[in-house]
């Protein structure tokens, strides 16, 4: 799996025109350089910036769209009108350009050299009409991007182009991300499935059904050394009874069942290049054949660690999204997970909810060591003695994101949460969080039904919602947002807008 983003690259174009002379254009082309150097040393952003020169004509702008949309590396384009580059020089690229769009308003000089400015000065730093020509002839084409405003050393301007850079990733990990679903979806449940064509059109993976019989031919495959090391490896990393390292247990067993279900779902999601799977625990393999004996929940939780995308009970969209997350996340501190919204806590103004799941929570969310435990788990085809880590989230500020499909289009649902401190759950050993929705339980909870999110969702401490919105202008697709600013009256109305808006742009299109 790929862990950080040295692989990516993000292109930046200077605007220009030859209408002021070749001096002119060397010098807009020392200032770019000047400023691409200066944005890769600052340590603030996560991606490489490779400057590609200025373009100065309709065929320049076209042949860096081209080419940018055929580097595998390049994940974006920065665009910046350093002179005033006249709009319809852009329309052809614009046209041809696949990648990401970033549209960067800044100048070179920080503030106006007031004693020595004159019209030469004026001719060359004409970023504060030029960006608004490109501005304009992006709007008018309908342009998805993001613009940023702000001056290039800036550490706040910097950040939003991070932001957008980690977007980028994911996107372009998405648009060869391979989701296996080993079984279906649970019976009779609307919000995991959905349209997988739509969603590989608008978002770019793709999602392959995968017998849980093929599973098994990995799982019979496995070596019983390999088994063992895996089970070593745990009581080296987690917390745990001494008692569980005791080979005549039923516990050790069930320990030694889990991590050769661990291996074998790494194996066939390796061969398969899958970035994501999901599960679903009424299918486990067959009872007169080669089966798991229990959710391979523990397989789920150190598989999500370390990137790739799960969804219980065959959410495919969960899976995608939290590969996603993982992506974006990747370098910062505090982590992300798959979540389930469990059950509910009254208490006046800490009323929250309990966010937990069967077994399947990401340890990259732990406050503490997890530790290892095997305990009996009711449900599912297999009724069984269980293993799983056992944790409680960390505190703190953060943000949760599901998509939905309404049928006519998808809607991407983000609520900032603070996650709070639990009480110990001595019957119910699970990982879990605790969390706040905001601006608080009752209108945040009331606005993600009424947006029609799921009881499923994909939480980070380090994303905000800048990072989705970004990800759906990219995307393309509705986003909804519910912060502390959120009432129930302008949700609706907003809702309905949006109802309004994309049954119009359908129509239209």
């Amino acid at each position: 799996m790929n862990k950080g983003f040295g692989q990516f690259e993000v292109w930046f174009v200077t605007g220009a025109q030859l209408l002021y002379g070749g001096d002119a254009v060397i010098a807009v082309d020392g200032h770019s350089n000047k400023m691409v150097e200066g944005l890769n040393n600052s340590g603030n952003l996560p991606v490489k910036v490779v400057y590609k020169g200025t373009a100065n004509s309709s065929k320049e702008v076209e042949a860096v769209m081209k080419a940018a949309n055929n580097d595998e590396k390049c994940i974006g384009i920065i665009t910046w009108m350093h002179t005033f580059s006249p709009a319809k020089m852009w329309i052809h690229g614009l046209q041809q350009l696949k990648k990401p769009l970033l549209h960067l308003h800044t100048q070179f000089n920080r503030e106006i050299p007031w004693d020595t400015m004159d019209m030469d000065f004026m001719n060359l730093n004409q970023s504060a009409h030029g960006d608004r020509e490109f501005g304009h002839i992006c709007t008018r084409m309908r342009i998805r991007r993001k613009v940023v405003v702000g001056y290039w050393q800036d550490a706040e301007t910097q950040h939003k182009i991070a932001v957008w850079m980690r977007v980028c990733a994911a996107w372009a990990d998405a648009q060869d991300m391979l989701i296996l679903r080993f079984g279906d979806q649970m019976n009779n449940v609307a919000v995991t499935d959905g349209d997988k064509v739509e969603a590989e059109v608008r978002m770019g993976y793709h999602v392959d059904y995968c017998p849980v019989s093929e599973l098994m031919e990995y799982h019979n495959q496995i070596k019983d050394e390999d088994t063992n090391a895996l089970v070593e490896e745990y009581f080296r990393l987690y917390d745990h009874d001494a008692s569980l390292e005791d080979k005549s247990t039923e516990a050790y067993q069930k320990v030694w069942n889990a991590a050769k279900a661990e291996l074998a779902l790494r194996a066939i999601l390796k061969d398969k290049g899958a970035k994501g799977f999901t599960t679903n625990f009424d299918d486990l393999g067959q009872t007169d054949g080669s089966h798991f004996d229990q959710i391979p929940g523990l397989a789920s939780q150190r598989l999500m660690a370390e990137g790739y995308g799960f969804g219980a009970e065959g959410d495919w969209k969960s899976a995608a999204l939290y590969r996603s997350v993982w992506v974006m996340n990747q370098g910062l501190p505090r982590g992300c997970s798959f979540l389930e919204d469990y059950t509910l806590n009254f208490n006046g103004e800490q009323s929250a909810i309990l966010q937990a799941h069967m077994l399947e929570v990401c340890p990259l969310i732990a406050a503490q060591k997890p530790r290892l435990e095997v305990h009996f788990l009711g449900i599912g085809v297999r009724k069984s003695q269980t293993a799983r880590l056992v944790f409680t989230s960390k505190t703190g500020a953060g943000c949760t994101a599901t998509v939905v499909d309404l049928g006519n289009r998808f809607r991407l649902i983000v609520n900032d949460v603070e996650c709070i401190e639990p009480k110990p759950l001595p019957k119910l050993p699970v990982a879990s969080a605790l969390w706040i929705p905001q601006p608080n339980f009752e209108v945040g909870a009331g606005a993600w039904i009424l947006a029609g999110g799921t009881h499923h969702s994909c939480f980070s401490y380090d994303l905000t919602a800048e990072y989705w919105e970004d990800y759906a202008e990219i995307a393309g697709i509705e986003m909804v947002h519910i912060n502390k600013n959120t009432t129930i009256s302008e949700l609706k109305k907003e809702l309905r807008f949006n109802e309004v808006y994309y049954m119009l742009n359908k129509a239209l299109c």
